[in-house]
């Protein structure tokens, strides 16, 4: 098939991610991908800046990676995980409980960040029916907060401003507390408790738990908080006799600065969601880990198990390629990567600080983030980025890169000079 017929057949027939299929955005069809270059078929090369949704850390088509799959293709691409288990399942959950904050000691596998968050709402709500409370069946979440796709999730994604607006009517009506305003750097005061520990002292006794976004909320808004407000809702969960659930689907494994986010406040969950760069981005897996007393709790209950099973869990050649990532990960100087990245996003970024059209700059990690004050023209942008020979994805109000952390400091900066340009001029595309 020609690529005029691949892209003709595509534009009517294939429905792409938050895309009208009466009037799509444009795509872009790629032939290869290594490094951090994404190759189009038309022979043009773009620098990422997204990782493929956060996710291809080490960059694509790494050897290490292909390596690990092509090994576990000639022992058992999949078996079911009932009733059966195996070696790379068994090593990725020991890893984990050992790189996971202190009491994180269980581990269920899924297929993906969605998923696991439906997983860890399910554990609290048996959690919670298995200690005679099945009244507490309610969630707390902050505005502004994102977690997935799937019904649960959605009904615990902001219910105003977030993509889930539309089927507000058939989700679970959950409770949600103002999103944080005090920044990454700036101290906490008592006020900016206030109106989250009415709520959860008004509600204590429906709450099951309470789901938040370590320090960094995604997909809601690349809104960048405090580290002493988490450390402070960790207190009030415990004083109140609720979960805390972390979803670190995007800020897991070194994205933050930190290998997990909830490290900048020292504190650990009750229950911890991950994925995305769980497996460096090659295959869809995800992981729920809880405590003891969790998962101890809920099997002591009736029916006495979790009511959970999904078809793909623990996949190994998901579970093999996810050792060999978080591998390379340990194996490398990662920290100083990510820092020397929040380095020059703070440098190059800093004078997008003074143009009319940008509210505010946010950095952590390798995390950049110029916030508009209006919402962006995505089509119109995306192909000034491709013109730019960069891979940016605007969204919302937002124009952000989160690149692999392989990335070389002279494709950093044609990165931020695209953002920059692209900030400058926006009025022309409106």
């Amino acid at each position: 098939m020609s690529l005029e017929d691949q892209l003709a057949f595509d534009r009517e027939n294939i429905w792409h991610p938050y895309t009208s299929l009466l009037d799509p955005l444009p795509v872009y069809p790629v032939e290869s991908a290594s490094g951090t270059r994404i190759r189009l078929a038309d022979g043009r090369e773009l620098i990422d800046g997204m990782s493929s949704w956060w996710a291809v850390i080490h960059g694509y088509n790494h050897p290490v990676l292909n390596r690990a799959l092509l090994e576990q293709t000639q022992k058992a691409a999949h078996v079911m995980f009932g009733g059966l288990t195996h070696e790379p399942a068994v090593e990725l959950a020991r890893l984990l409980i050992q790189l996971t904050p202190a009491g994180l000691d269980k581990v269920f596998f899924s297929d993906s960040g969605s998923v696991a968050v439906e997983v860890a709402l399910k554990m609290a709500l048996q959690y919670q029916q298995s200690r005679g409370k099945a009244s507490k069946n309610r969630f707390l979440s902050l505005k502004r907060g994102y977690h997935g796709d799937t019904f649960g999730a959605m009904s615990v994604c902001d219910p105003d401003t977030g993509m889930h607006r539309l089927f507000s009517g058939f989700l679970p009506q959950n409770l949600f507390a103002p999103a944080p305003e005090c920044a990454f750097e700036h101290e906490c005061t008592p006020e900016c408790f206030h109106e989250i520990e009415e709520l959860i002292s008004t509600h204590r006794r429906k709450l099951a738990a309470l789901i938040l976004e370590p320090v960094v909320q995604g997909a809601g808004g690349m809104r960048i908080y405090s580290p002493k407000y988490l450390a402070g809702l960790r207190r009030l969960c415990t004083n109140y006799d609720i979960l805390l659930i972390a979803d670190e689907i995007a800020t897991g494994f070194g994205r933050t600065g930190k290998m997990f986010a909830c490290e900048h406040a020292s504190i650990s969950p009750d229950i911890l969601c991950l994925g995305k760069a769980l497996t460096g981005g090659y295959m869809s897996q995800a992981a729920t880990l809880c405590t003891s007393e969790v998962a101890e709790t809920i099997c002591r209950g009736n029916p006495g198990v979790f009511m959970h099973g999904p078809t793909f869990m623990a996949n190994p050649l998901a579970c093999s390629v996810a050792l060999a990532s978080i591998g390379l990960l340990k194996d490398s100087n990662w920290k100083d990567r990510v820092l020397k990245i929040q380095e020059q996003l703070r440098s190059e970024l800093a004078p997008a600080d003074d143009l009319p059209d940008v509210r505010r700059v946010r950095t952590l990690g390798a995390i950049g983030v110029l916030e508009m004050e209006s919402r962006v023209p995505t089509a119109g942008l995306q192909r000034m980025f491709v013109r730019e020979g960069v891979w940016i994805r605007p969204f919302l109000n937002l124009i952000y890169i989160m690149p692999p952390y392989v990335i070389q400091p002279g494709d950093l900066s044609r990165l931020t000079s695209a953002m920059l340009k692209a900030a400058r001029e926006i009025r022309n595309l409106l």
